[in-house]
This record gives structure tokens, C-alpha cells and sequence, in this order.
């Protein structure tokens, strides 16, 4: 029989997360499986029937990935599953979970159609951004949901010329720019003014934040679309991060760019559902009571 392991992420600080995931890792080693932990979470986990891996190697040779946690656990899950084209099944223990494929009270049943291979797994279409100075790179990343590049000093106006496959398109003097996909279309992006793009759309947004400029739309580009951010060089610096995650300093004259990721991160579905569905459950949209209710 082939072996079988899993990886399993989640927010240690917390006691009822904790609590779950012994559930979950106590479930997966009963339907057969190896289950890995990160060494940090491990001690908190207190599960001697687990193994204690470094964040390197985690998810390497793994069936799938489970994260247990809101949306910043399921992106920190994904950058261990991302290198090796793991499979991520996120779990919401979080407040809106938009990442998340399952709620607590499908944890049970999301455990047996793991251990049965009850799933699907689509692709999610990622971004990669480079930082240059003086013809120099100073910084690369990747983001699943956006990366913005913002004011690093508060009282200050960042200016910033932004350009698309090597054209300008405008200039603003703004609080920042955000570049999403359409899987970080209800994050950041939203919150800034941006379109909800369903996840199975392949493309790029842009967002400018609060610029003061007669056009500051956002706007949504062809994913093999580049787009270029740079900043005033005798302005004031910027800042890079990456899915709330990873931050790098951008001083003044750098440029961002930002083009279609190399690796997308593999997303298990455990059923169909509309994304329509899912909008309406995590913004609690108000459907219910209309008089021609959809059958």
C-alpha cells in the first residue's frame, strides 16, 4: 500500500484551534496517514504520533496539505505547498474564511473525503514581483492574494508612475497601489475599491489607494499582463508586502514589477459550489425573503 502523508498547519496559539487540530491529526492517522506539524507548532500540539518537520521541507512528497485557521493560516499554508505543488485544503476557524473550502462544522466530513480522495483540485493563478534600483534586483516574492506597494511614513503622499505591458498609464499621488488576483479579489483589493473577480477568471487587478488623480479606477488587465509601479525618485519611500506576510523596503527611483506567478497554488475543492453562493455566505448578502426566491 502506498504510504500516505499529510501536512498540518495551524494557528498554535490558540486554544480551540489546538483543540481541532489534535481532531484532525488524531482523524488522518486513523485513516492511514503519516501526519506532518511544523517543529514550532509541535510542542503546543503535543502529539507523539505526529512528526516535527522544518518549514524547508514541509510539504515535500506530501498527499495534501491541511490548514486550520483563518485566511493568514491558509496563506502561510501556502507557502509551504506552493514549491511543491501540494494540494491545500484550507479549514475556516477564523471570522470570514474566504479562503477556506470548509467550515468547523464540516470538519468531520472534510477529514473522510481527504482519507477517501473525495476532492478536486483547481488551480489558483498567483503573482510574482521583482524590485529593482539602479538596474539592480533588491527583492522578489510571490502573493496568492495581492501585493501592495504603499507609503512607508504615514504623514507623507507617495507619488508613483504606473505602467502596463511598457506603456504609462498615469501617475498618482496616492496612500499606495494594490496588484491582486482574482483570488485576492475580495481582500485587500476590495477593501480599497475593487471588483469581486470570480477565481476562475484569469487576470490581474489593479487598485490604486485613496490617489489624488482625476482617473484612479482600478482596473482589470490581461493576466500575462506586466505591470510596473515605480516610485518617485525624489519622493519618499515605499514599502512591498506581499499577502500581508512578507514586507520589503522600496527606496525612491525602485520599481515593482509584477507579472502572472511561475507556480500557481493548488486549491482543494471538496464539492461544487457556485462562487455566487459563497459571496452571499461570507458578506451575509441580503437575499433572503425576496419574493421570487431562486428554486
Amino acid at each position: 500500500m502506498a504510504r500516505r502523508e499529510a501536512l498540518l498547519v495551524t494557528h498554535t496559539g490558540r486554544q480551540a484551534s489546538t483543540e481541532h487540530a489534535r481532531t484532525v491529526a488524531s482523524d488522518l492517522i486513523a485513516a492511514g496517514f503519516e501526519v506532518r506539524v511544523l517543529v514550532d507548532e509541535a510542542a503546543e500540539l503535543n502529539l507523539p504520533e505526529v512528526s516535527a518537520v522544518e518549514p524547508e521541507s514541509a510539504a515535500k512528497g506530501v498527499e495534501i496539505v491541511v490548514a486550520l485557521g483563518g485566511d493568514g493560516t491558509l496563506l502561510r499554508a501556502a507557502e509551504l505547498a506552493r514549491p511543491v505543488g501540494a494540494p491545500l485544503l484550507g479549514i475556516n476557524l477564523g471570522r470570514v474564511g474566504f479562503l477556506a473550502e470548509a467550515e468547523i462544522n464540516d470538519l468531520d466530513q472534510a477529514v473522510r473525503d481527504v482519507a477517501s480522495g473525495a476532492y478536486s483540485v483547481e488551480e489558483r493563478l498567483t503573482i510574482d514581483v521583482t524590485v529593482e534600483q539602479d538596474a539592480e534586483r533588491i527583492a522578489s516574492s510571490w502573493a496568492l492574494n495581492e501585493i501592495s506597494v504603499e507609503k512607508a511614513e504615514p504623514g507623507r503622499m507617495l507619488e508613483v508612475m504606473v505602467e502596463v505591458d511598457g506603456r504609462r498609464l498615469s501617475r498618482y499621488g496616492c496612500d499606495g497601489v494594490v496588484c491582486a488576483t482574482p483570488t485576492g479579489s475580495t481582500a485587500y483589493a476590495f477593501s480599497a475599491g475593487g471588483p469581486v473577480v470570480w477565481p476562475e477568471l484569469a487576470a490581474l487587478l489593479l487598485v490604486p489607494v485613496s490617489a489624488h488623480a482625476l482617473f484612479s479606477r482600478p482596473l482589470v488587465t490581461s493576466p500575462d499582463s506586466t505591470i510596473a509601479i515605480t516610485v518617485e525618485p525624489s519622493g519618499y519611500s515605499a514599502v512591498l508586502t506581499c499577502d500581508g506576510r512578507r514586507v520589503f523596503p522600496v527606496p525612491p527611483g525602485s520599481r515593482v514589477t509584477v507579472q502572472r506567478g511561475v507556480l500557481p497554488v493548488r486549491v482543494v475543492r471538496l464539492k461544487p459550489q457556485p462562487f455566487t453562493d459563497r459571496l452571499v455566505a461570507k458578506f451575509g448578502l441580503p437575499v433572503d425573503g425576496w419574493r421570487h426566491p431562486i428554486s
